[in-house]
């Protein structure tokens, strides 16, 4: 989903979060890196804003902790597959950095592969592998259909992505 983003709000979160986990602290010492100052990646879930508000909700209630593109999406896009380790800041609908996450874990299967397992990380609708199956078809269907991307096939190269909840760190309250 396309918003716009406030550089200064998402450099304020960034020092936040970087401050959380205790990144730059050698800046001081050695001077200013580059990933210390450049925040990563900022992107929302789905792409309408209410569905990057209700899946955002679900990565900080904890029920959430992976997500899944179809690859086209990223090709198209000119985006590198996330890799294990990578950080990226999740916004809301509205473009507000909410959450930093970090990449744990990243695969890229037909859709007709994606398990039990998976879909309940995703942590969308009730869970289930059928309830997954069912709304991730209309959405890359949708997807194919307002961006001209790959048409749906049970063959779909799907990336799976699994992530933990950096910031804000909510098992502190």
């Amino acid at each position: 989903m396309s918003e716009t983003v406030d550089d200064g709000e998402l450099s304020r979160f960034w020092a936040a979060a970087q401050g959380h986990e205790g990144l730059g602290s050698f800046d001081v010492v050695m001077g200013e890196t580059p990933s210390g100052v450049v925040p990563p990646p900022a992107w929302s879930f789905g792409d309408r804003p209410a569905l990057a508000d209700e899946l955002l909700a679900r990565v900080l209630s904890g029920e959430k902790t992976a997500t899944s593109t179809a690859l086209w999406e990223l090709e198209a896009g000119g985006e590198e597959l996330p890799e294990v380790g990578s950080a990226s800041i999740l916004l809301d609908g509205a473009g507000h950095p909410r959450a930093f996450i970090r990449t744990t874990s990243v695969r890229v299967v037909p859709f007709s592969e994606v398990d039990e397992q998976f879909a309940a990380a995703e942590g969308e609708d009730d869970g289930s592998l059928a309830a997954w199956r069912s709304s991730h078809e209309e959405y890359f269907r949708r997807r194919a259909t307002d961006a001209g991307g790959q048409p749906f096939s049970e063959d779909l190269p799907v990336v799976l992505e699994e992530f933990e909840l950096r910031y804000p760190d909510l098992s502190a309250h």
